[in-house]
């Protein structure tokens, strides 16, 4: 039996849609009313600065969001938008606003999958992905920008999209985490866009940088953000022996390892759990422990 995780999820978070919050100087909050199975509340968009702002996840193109954040930017100089990620529900605004407000593009890169695609393999989340949008600016891990009037630094945190970026702000000990560490849920990892592997190293990147406090892109606020990225971590690996239990128990297809670990789950969550168990299946096999026959109609599960 794998060991419990000690992941504990907050879905206590009720925002007020579209009203800005203020949430530390120089970072205020707009949620956008996109709520579903996989956004939770909705995305929430975040301003940077004071005099003078940067815009973060412009979330959906729904026009009482962009509404609201009009409003919120309250007539100050916008100098550029930024995107941790090329998802839509954080990007489909993106570049109308660009254009609405004359302010560059900055993010990670055009979207990429993660690995190629295998024969007869499909992108199970190829919809959702921004692929024609192409930055002005492709901002690189570590390097320091000037976000509005603030510093912001920028970190590669790949893993649920190879593009995933996070944003430091060193003076208010805060992670703009993305979709990489939210406290609501644990993250879609869906390959071939995201990468299990990638996603694993960037929480340990994550734990060690210096922020304690991360305001996800979903969800409320985790005011302990290394430790909750260590309990995803936790929770990642008890998966992984759950699937090494249930092909050991003779599970042989990518199905039946999702009945066995979540039985009674909704479908929409089974959905969300048979492309992150894929994503597993593929870290593991990469490690060495599980073999994995591919063919037309699936795939098939023997332990190495």
């Amino acid at each position: 039996m794998a060991p419990l995780s000690t992941l504990t999820s907050d879905t206590s978070f009720r925002p007020d849609i579209g009203v800005r919050v203020d949430l530390a100087p120089g970072l205020a909050r707009i949620t956008a009313p996109n709520a579903s199975p996989y956004t939770f509340t909705g995305t929430n968009s975040f301003l940077i600065g004071q005099d003078r702002l940067a815009l973060v996840d412009p979330g959906p193109d729904d026009t009482t969001h962009l509404e609201s954040l009009h409003r919120a930017i309250d007539g100050r100089p916008l100098t550029a938008i930024l995107l941790t990620h090329t998802h839509r529900d954080h990007s489909a605004a993106a570049a109308d606003l660009a254009q609405r407000y004359s302010v560059p593009l900055w993010f990670g890169g055009q979207h990429r999958l993660s690995r190629p695609l295998r024969r007869f393999e499909r992108n199970p989340i190829k919809r959702s992905c921004d692929w024609d949008l192409i930055p002005d600016r492709t901002l690189l891990d570590g390097e320091t920008i000037t976000a509005g009037d603030m510093a912001v630094m920028v970190h590669t945190t790949p893993g649920h999209c190879a593009n995933h970026l996070a944003f430091g702000l060193p003076d208010a000990d805060i992670l703009l985490s993305g979709d990489h560490v939210m406290g609501w849920n644990s993250t879609l990892v869906a390959v071939p866009d995201g990468s299990m592997a990638d996603y694993v190293a960037s929480l340990d990147k994550a734990i060690a940088l210096p922020y304690r406090h991360y305001h996800p892109a979903h969800g409320g606020p985790i005011a302990d953000g290394p430790a909750h990225a260590a309990a995803l971590k936790a929770h990642r690996q008890m998966r992984n022996d759950q699937l090494l239990a249930a092909v050991e128990n003779g599970a042989k297809t990518l199905g039946a390892v999702v009945k066995t670990i979540y039985p009674t789950q909704p479908t929409k969550i089974r959905m969300a759990a048979r492309m992150t168990m894929q994503a597993h299946v593929e870290y593991l096999e990469e490690r060495g422990a599980l073999k994995v026959s591919r063919g037309i109609f699936g795939i098939r599960l023997a332990l190495a």
